[in-house]
This record gives C-alpha cells, sequence and structure tokens, in this order.
C-alpha cells in the first residue's frame, strides 16, 4: 500500500528579508526658456516721436549675430521665403521695402516673417523703431499713476516745516514769504508733476535740516562767505565750517550739524528762529 506524502506547506511565520537599497535622488537642473513667441497682429513705431509721410528702413544689407551658431547671419526681408535668414533660403527670393507711414507700421499675425525680423534680428531695433506693447505701455502708466497717488498722500498729511523744506527746493527764497496754503498748494503741484522726485525729497532726511540752515542764513543769525566755502556766525563772523571743495554748502552744514558740536549750533539757531 503506497503511502501519500502530504506537501509541505511553508509556515506562515517565515518573513522574506527586504534589503532596502539607498534611492537616489535625482535633481532636475531647472532648463533655460527661451520667451515665448506669440502669434499675433503687431504695430511698430518710429523712436522719438518720428512721424514722417513714408520712412523705409533697411531690408537687406544687414546682419544678426546668432549667439547658438557663434557667427553674423544675412537678413533679409522677402515676400517668398519663411525666414529672415539668407542661409536658410530656397530658391530665388523677392526682397520687399519695409516702409513706416506716419511713424508706424502695423503687421498682421499672418507676416510672421516680417514679424520677427522686426522684433527680434533687426539690428536698428530698439535704435531706430520699437514695437509698441500696450499692455506695457499701461502697466508703466499705472506704475506712475500708483506713485502720483502715493505722493499726493504723503503731501496732504506732511507738516509745514517740511512742506517749506520742499517747497524751497523749487520756489528758493521766495518759500519764506509763502502762506501755509501757498506752501501746500505748490507742494501738491511738485507731488503732481514729479512724484519720484516729491518722495525722493519727503524721505530725505536731512531736507529739514538743510532748510534750517537757509533760513538762518536767511536772518543773518549765520552767514555764507561770497565763495560759498565758509558757514560764520553772523553777528561775530566766528567761523563755524569749512565746505569741502565742490560740496554743496547747504548739505556740508546740514552734516555738519550732525555733528556733536554742530548740533548744538543747530539747537541755538532753532531756538533763535522760533
Amino acid at each position: 500500500m503506497t503511502q501519500k506524502t502530504k506537501a509541505e506547506k511553508a509556515p506562515k511565520s517565515i518573513k522574506e528579508a527586504v534589503v532596502e537599497q539607498p534611492v537616489k535622488k535625482i535633481v532636475e537642473q531647472p532648463k533655460e526658456t527661451k520667451p515665448s513667441w506669440v502669434v499675433k497682429d503687431r504695430v511698430y513705431a518710429l523712436k522719438d516721436g518720428l512721424a514722417p509721410l513714408t520712412y523705409t528702413v533697411k531690408s537687406s544689407n544687414i546682419f544678426y549675430f546668432d549667439e547658438e551658431k557663434g557667427y553674423e547671419r544675412e537678413l533679409k526681408y522677402t515676400t517668398n521665403q519663411k525666414t529672415p535668414f539668407v542661409d536658410e533660403f530656397k530658391g530665388d527670393a523677392k526682397l520687399e521695402h519695409i516702409t513706416f507711414v506716419d511713424g508706424t507700421l502695423a503687421v498682421p499675425k499672418q507676416k510672421q516673417t516680417l514679424q520677427k525680423l522686426l522684433s527680434l534680428y533687426h539690428p536698428q531695433r530698439n535704435s531706430l523703431f520699437f514695437e509698441f506693447d500696450p499692455e506695457a505701455v499701461a502697466e508703466d502708466e499705472l506704475d506712475m499713476m500708483e506713485l502720483e497717488i502715493e505722493a499726493l498722500n504723503a503731501a496732504m498729511s506732511m507738516e509745514i516745516d517740511q512742506i517749506e523744506a520742499i517747497v524751497r527746493t523749487e520756489a528758493g527764497n521766495k518759500a519764506s514769504k509763502m502762506t501755509s496754503k501757498e506752501l501746500r498748494r505748490d507742494l501738491i503741484n511738485i507731488a503732481k508733476r514729479d512724484p519720484i522726485l516729491f518722495l525722493e525729497l519727503a524721505n530725505d532726511e536731512n531736507i529739514n535740516i538743510r532748510n534750517m540752515g537757509i533760513r538762518a542764513v536767511e536772518a543773518a543769525i549765520i552767514k555764507l562767505s561770497p565763495d560759498n566755502r565758509t558757514f560764520m556766525w553772523g553777528a561775530t563772523n566766528k567761523k563755524l565750517v569749512t565746505v569741502p571743495y565742490e560740496e554743496n554748502p547747504y548739505s556740508a552744514l546740514a552734516a555738519y550739524f550732525k555733528t556733536d558740536e554742530g548740533l548744538e549750533v543747530y539747537n541755538a539757531i532753532e531756538k533763535r528762529l522760533k
């Protein structure tokens, strides 16, 4: 009688040994991406507001240095080639003029060869003519509007001493004779006309100090020598500070007022002006 042998089953408790291999992280270097070319209608304009009846820019015998290839490539604008690069031409080329009318040239999106020649490769781009970008213009105008709002807000909340100091940069000695309303009016005009300059003046920590020096000279508390090199006490002619060569005298005086000795002089002048 044949005995049946039962197949042995592997115990459930047996675990397979797993050796974990170290995983190397592959860090991909960011790839440089060139600005994508958008197919759209484009408008070009001559620089500096030039607007002659017609103006023709060069469409042949011009060159572009190709950095990837490492050499100059000749350019031509044609009506029967798909590229402005002469070394890529196939067959005969039919040259065409590039003419601006009243200072502008509208190029529809169907003329990609002309657009790329003018926007990317032409040696006179951005020097003789430029691509008009309404979005960029709007962004610049918006930035300037925001600066103007910031400048006007600063002007409306400014103390009278600082107002006088800023207005004095344009009005000179007349600022001392202006009423508070006249000073604030002129301040707002400066903020509207040149908000960048206004904000620079408003944030200049020395402008009030310089203004104090100017007022002191106007009141004859101190005086400046005819050669603009020396500040002295008005009553005694005792020298206070020598102005360094080619430096604005009132900037030099403001720097002096910040020293230990100068601070005492500044405080004395401030008391007398009040």
